[in-house]
């Protein structure tokens, strides 16, 4: 099958629209798991009261917490919702500022890429040993574990969609998008 040369211009912006789609799925995950906290946090407090039996909540607020973390980081990259110190970027010209983002971002691919391989290599561990949690719910940890690793191959895979703009001459979605935002009086990212 051949493409024409239409659906291959319409390709960048079907795998862009893709990659957004996926962030921000993964971060309306992320805060899915907040709400969840909170209202088993409720149900623990309230479940107290009446007696009830709430001791693996615990458990299951802590994987929460973690799942919120590790799933929101992607789209907390892109959106600019990362502490950066942009001091310098801002004092210096254009290309040099180009150069220091690739730099960057390239540290950071190389650090991002660190850690989403030893999260998939800790959570399959898990799984080929048939790891079970420690707390008072018996579940196999890897599943959890599995917010971990997702999360951080997709803040992997947007560090790197970062720099390929980059490279391409483009300015990073980060600075784009807090640049809209000052420029509609939204500053509360600063703060």
């Amino acid at each position: 099958m051949t493409q024409t040369p239409t659906t291959l211009s319409q390709s960048p912006s079907a795998l862009r629209a893709g990659l957004d789609a996926v962030y921000l799925a993964s971060a309306v995950l992320g805060a899915v798991c907040v709400a969840l906290i909170a209202a088993l946090m409720v149900f623990q407090s309230l479940g107290r009261e009446f007696g009830l039996n709430t001791g693996a909540t615990n458990d299951i607020v802590a994987w929460l917490c973690a799942a919120a973390a590790f799933l929101t980081m992607a789209h907390a990259f892109k959106h600019g919702d990362f502490v950066r110190v942009t001091l310098v970027l801002e004092n210096i010209s254009a290309t040099a500022r180009r150069v220091l983002e690739l730099a960057s971002l390239l540290v950071a691919l190389v650090a991002v890429a660190y850690l989403a391989w030893w999260a998939c290599r800790f959570t399959y561990q898990s799984y080929e040993f048939k790891e079970l949690a420690q707390g008072l719910l018996p579940l196999p940890i890897w599943i959890p574990q599995m917010s971990f690793a997702f999360g951080s191959v997709l803040l992997l895979v947007a560090v790197f969609d970062e720099f390929v703009i980059v490279a391409r001459g483009g300015v990073p979605t980060f600075v784009r998008l807090t640049a809209e935002r000052h420029a509609k009086g939204d500053f509360s990212s600063d703060i």
